[in-house]
């Protein structure tokens, strides 16, 4: 199970989720933040949890790129 994680309210609106992997990130046209696609928000942290194993290269990939370290992707 792949599970990702986000902090939306520290995003700074970069674009490089939505670039990566625009399967599972957006960006609002509300607040130009980012928006991890059917996730559940729990205590400001949205997390998806799925079973698609090729999630995790495209989301670690998004997590590096990341400037202000706000995901985070693990295999559990």
């Amino acid at each position: 199970m792949i599970v990702i994680t986000l902090q939306r309210d520290k995003c700074i609106g970069c674009n490089y989720c939505e670039e990566f992997a625009p399967e599972f990130f957006r960006m609002s046209k509300k607040d130009g933040k980012s928006v991890l696609l059917k996730s559940q928000e729990k205590r400001g942290f949205f997390t998806y949890k799925t079973p698609i194993e090729d999630a995790f290269d495209v989301c670690d990939k998004v997590a590096k790129a990341c400037p202000v370290k706000i995901i985070s992707v693990k295999n559990v």
